[in-house]
């Protein structure tokens, strides 16, 4: 790490930002007269995969949106493989020659998700699979037609289509015609990033404005309960943000090999929250989204929850620490199942582990080796004490040891089967002898092996169904045995939690325990429960997250409980005026009396309040004391080429662009100030400007120039005094034109918020990097 890299002392220990994310939320009894730091129509909390598409829909429903992420968006979806499980019948299988519907897509799921949504949502999310691969794919998430001809856990780089649930296995594949559904986004390795960076390009593009190093801690409710905004924390611009970043992407890198030094990272993040953030306020008029992610890094919640699980290794982020969860605990919110977690105890790739045998602690079998990873992690769990050993013989050990080479699987698959071949195997030249190795009853585990040669052969069904063709008899030594058990060392197992917020079905709208809505607050992705709450299967987390966040953002965007704000990031170049025209000047013109925003806390801005504040808003919002009548303007079609409108009030100034400016904020002092008589004259003026211009063209180039000389004579002492006499004819022309070109402004807001969007944070494009 950089000499310049600021950290605290290694004896000092780390410490969480106060409050906690389950504090009591504030009570605001009136959020007009309340002074806020930030005020836009749709809060999102978390800007990770649920998290961006909650954003990109409201945002696309002509709403504005304020994204906050306690470390730089992404979340768990940017370090993942990036599947998204769609079918129904995508352009993706077509192109692919699979045959697929709706009906046979429902079929399946209904037995992988069994009663954790209803089944008429279950049937809309397989009716909108089709729509939100296509909305993915607008919004510029890369997917590709190549068919993985094998079953694997995950596809080398050479296929981006697969089998990546059960659904060529029995029970599954006698319920529905089996059809690969995982949409691997095309990438390299785990293309977690690549499914989404185009998600983080969009919101650029779109005008979200982003905070990141910025962590929800309470949210604030009006006195009826509605949820009307957000406190939160975030870290100081500068240096201590670069670290705070760098820190958190360097233990995300490392997890998988240094746990400790991993942990060592974070806890230097949490002492960069506490003694170098400010605290802020953020108003949201129609609605706040939770999509803060599961609560995997909470082991505190883990072992009350899932205890089950405690052993196995985190999968997620440090951000999956169940804060989205607790924040709509502390106003009401109802939990469910959360003691669901996905354990991921994958065997193949390579193979040849497959078609050995798993038992448990008796030396029983007890499932199908071929089955998908968390279906055999649940077995292992919830029905085996979490034991799992692997049975093999020489044969398919040098067969593993085969399939493990370089482009026969993935390196992060390819690694761990080596690691446990070559150290974490037992070897014995009898079955009995390995029993007592493993530590199981001998005569259980000989006759588990004889019934599974007995099936090998031929000579009767398997009881767990598997396929004869993908089975393999054991018959001669030596034999090995490899711990895959929740608590193995050298084979651990990845697990994430399944269960969250109760959400009302239709909307998305966090739930109380009597089923009743909470107005204003929304709940997604894993912070949730969703489609994949009961059983995972590849993709289908993210394809919740997909279909959730739409869901919340479509349903807050529509809400008309309040006037909608424009907000929106500001591009460096653009702050001056951006400044001019929320602050006092834009204020008295519009008859407001403008507001600077302050902080909640001045003990945590310091003395320095105002620099600080100044530094951590892209933009300054003032709060007006009337909302805006005037009607949305419409603004074309958002990134993703689907219907978009651009909200901007009518009394509000045109938006700065990358091509033309705007007035700068004296001349639109001057404008605002400027009184009827003045008017007046400035009409003449230009009039007379007109004839000049006309003569000066029929004098020739030198007495136009002449011309303009003597008007800029005379403007200077009338700038100057600001008050008396006719205004100038150049600046009567010049207000003219812009008078003109006004309108045209205000139809391309949406495309101005675009391109200041699109410049205004270079560092996000240097998020999220994938894992291993």
């Amino acid at each position: 790490m950089s000499s310049q890299t600021p950290s605290a002392s290694p004896a000092r220990p780390a410490r969480e930002p106060s409050p906690a994310p389950e504090s009591r939320p504030i009570t605001v009894s009136d959020p007009d007269a309340a002074r806020w730091d930030d005020v836009t129509d749709v809060l999102v909390v978390g800007l990770g995969g649920a998290g961006a598409c909650a954003a990109l829909q409201a945002k696309q429903d002509g709403v504005q949106v304020l994204g906050l992420d306690r470390f730089h968006g992404g979340g768990a979806t940017a370090i993942s493989g990036g599947v998204f499980y769609a079918g129904g019948g995508t352009h993706i299988q077509r192109e692919a020659s699979v045959e697929d519907d709706v009906e046979e897509m429902f079929r399946y799921l209904s037995l992988e998700v069994k009663d954790s949504v209803s089944r008429a949502l279950l049937r809309d999310f397989c009716e909108q699979s089709v729509a939100n691969l296509s909305w993915l794919e607008r919004h510029g998430v890369p997917f590709e037609a190549s068919l993985c001809p094998v079953k694997t856990s995950y596809p080398t780089d050479d296929y981006y289509l697969y089998y990546s649930g059960n659904e060529s296995f029995r029970p599954y594949r006698d319920a529905a015609k089996p059809a690969a559904r995982g949409h691997r986004a095309k990438g390299e390795g785990l293309p977690g990033k690549s499914f989404y960076e185009p998600l983080r390009q969009s919101l650029l593009r779109m005008g979200v404005e982003t905070r990141y190093e910025a962590r929800v801690t309470r949210l604030i409710v009006d006195d009826a309960g509605r949820v009307i905004g957000a406190e939160y924390s975030q870290v100081k611009p500068g240096l201590w943000a670069a670290a705070h970043r760098a820190l958190h992407e360097a233990a995300i890198q490392i997890v998988k090999y240094n746990p400790k030094l991993a942990k060592t990272l974070n806890e230097r993040t949490f002492e960069i929250e506490a003694q170098h953030a400010v605290v802020r306020r953020a108003r949201a008029k129609k609605g706040v989204v939770l999509a803060a992610g599961g609560f995997i890094y909470n082991r505190a919640m883990v072992r009350e929850h899932a205890p089950s699980y405690r052993k196995g290794m985190p999968l997620g982020t440090v951000g999956d620490d169940g804060s989205g969860i607790r924040l709509g605990q502390s106003v009401g919110g109802k939990t469910d199942r959360l003691g669901r977690v996905s354990a991921w105890r994958f065997i193949n790739p390579p193979e040849a582990f497959a078609r050995g045998l798993l038992v448990n602690g008796k030396g029983e079998r007890y499932i199908n080796e071929f089955m998908y990873g968390a279906a055999i992690g649940e077995a292992m769990v919830e029905h085996n004490d979490g034991v799992a050993l692997l049975i093999l013989d020489q044969t398919l050990r040098d067969q593993a040891r085969e399939q493990s080479r370089p482009g026969q699987a993935q390196w992060f698959q390819r690694a761990p089967a080596l690691l446990n071949l070559w150290f974490n195997a037992k070897r014995a030249n009898t079955i009995a002898g390995l029993a007592k190795a493993l530590g199981v009853p001998p005569t259980a585990l000989e006759a588990t092996v004889a019934e599974y040669n007995a099936a090998a052969r031929g000579e009767r069904q398997d009881r767990f169904g598997k396929d004869r063709d993908r089975m393999h008899a054991l018959d001669k030594g030596p034999f090995y045995g490899i711990d895959c058990s929740m608590g193995s060392k050298r084979f651990p197992c990845p697990t994430l939690t399944l269960g969250g917020l109760v959400v009302e079905e239709t909307s998305g709208r966090v739930t109380r325990d009597d089923g009743k809505p909470i107005e204003g607050l929304y709940a997604v992705g894993r912070t949730a429960v969703g489609i994949c709450s009961q059983q995972y299967v590849s993709g289908l987390s993210i394809a919740d997250c997909v279909y959730s966040g739409r869901r919340a953002g479509r349903h807050a965007a529509a809400q008309d409980r309040a006037e909608r704000v424009a907000t929106g990031p500001i591009a460096a170049n653009q702050k001056a005026t951006a400044a001019a025209t929320t602050g006092a000047p834009a204020a008295a013109a519009r008859g407001e009396s403008a507001r600077t925003p302050v902080p909640v806390s001045g003990a945590a801005l310091g003395a320095n309040g105002a620099e600080h504040r100044a530094a951590l808003n892209d933009r300054p919002v003032a709060i007006p004391r009337a909302a805006s009548t005037a009607p949305a303007a419409r603004a074309g079609t958002d990134p993703a080429g689907e219907p978009a409108t651009a909200v901007k009030r009518a009394d509000e100034p045109a938006a700065t662009t990358q091509t033309g400016a705007t007035k700068t904020g004296a001349a639109k002092k001057a404008t605002a100030t400027k009184a009827p008589g003045k008017r007046a004259a400035a009409k003449k003026s230009a009039g007379a400007k007109k004839t000049t211009t006309k003569k000066a063209a029929a004098k020739g180039t030198g007495a136009k120039k002449t011309a303009t000389k003597k008007a800029a004579a005379k403007k200077a002492p009338a700038t100057k005094g600001g008050t008396e006499g006719p205004a100038p004819r150049k600046a009567a022309t010049k207000k003219r034109a812009a008078t003109k070109k006004a309108p045209a402004k205000r139809n391309t807001g949406a495309k101005a918020a675009n391109d200041a969007g699109a410049g205004s944070d270079t560092a996000a494009k240097k998020a999220s990097r994938p894992k291993g």
